[in-house]
């Protein structure tokens, strides 16, 4: 893939998953799931067909996929508490609750 696709399409990518986690809507609703007693992630993936203008699009198509660089890894007592049950041991440092 171009040098210069690649970097915009990273660019788009990050530009995304801002305005995702700037979104007031979605902050909301969020906090609202976690009043209700639940912990929750939120992956989002996008999947992005590039074709040259003026060419029709084929099975060469560039399909790019953005996904956050980087994910937080979270550890909450009810995992634990399933790695325990199948004597998976977990550092203390990554643990996050």
């Amino acid at each position: 893939m171009d040098p210069q696709l690649k970097q915009l399409m990273k660019e788009l990518g990050d530009a995304i998953n801002e305005s995702l986690s700037d979104s007031e809507q979605i902050s909301e609703v969020v906090a609202r799931i976690k009043d209700g007693g639940y912990d929750i992630f939120l992956v989002l993936e996008a999947t992005i067909g590039v074709s040259k203008q003026g060419e029709k699009p084929s099975d060469k198509t560039s399909l790019i996929t953005t996904l956050s660089t980087n994910p937080e890894f979270k550890v909450s007592d009810q995992d634990l508490k399933f790695l325990k049950s199948l004597r998976i041991k977990i550092e203390e440092e990554n643990k996050e609750s």
